[in-house]
């Protein structure tokens, strides 16, 4: 079994509720998922002991939240080449956030990516439940041999 480290970002809890529906998804595919609020990541070593990560912020005024930013630096410390990846958030009328997020593990971690951004509303949203299931389920089949 797997081990998925999922850390979010938010405002409102939106992004929170979407990285537990994530989770869940993971959880379904047979594997662990660890739900971290940003805050509580203060180091690389934060980032040891697992085979993937999905980061999620919302976007606010066309940015992530500062604390995704600060975390993404330290992510950067922590040789995540090759892990699987994830990532998603809540956004109003842009997903800048989870683009920048989902660009970032891609290009300059040298992730294996799951199939795009997650960009949900809110989870409550047009099938956003369903939406964001499936996707940690995309990332449990990632890791899956």
């Amino acid at each position: 079994m797997a081990k998925v480290l999922v850390v979010y970002a938010t405002r409102t809890s939106s992004t929170r509720d979407i990285a537990d529906l994530v989770a869940e998804g993971i959880r379904f595919s047979g594997n662990e998922a660890v739900i971290v609020e940003v805050k509580d990541i203060k180091s690389e070593a934060n980032f040891e002991g697992y085979d993937g990560y999905v980061f999620g912020s919302p976007t606010y005024h066309g940015e992530m939240l500062q604390s995704m930013k600060t975390m993404l630096f330290l992510a950067e410390k922590a040789n995540l080449e090759g892990k699987v990846g994830g990532a998603f958030g809540a956004h109003g009328w842009s997903t800048e956030a989870q683009d920048r997020i989902y660009n970032t593990m891609k290009e300059v971690f040298k992730m294996d990516m799951a199939k795009g951004p997650l960009l949900l509303k809110s989870a409550s949203l047009g099938g956003g439940v369903q939406m964001a299931q499936d996707y940690g389920k995309e990332i449990g089949s990632k890791l899956s041999p």
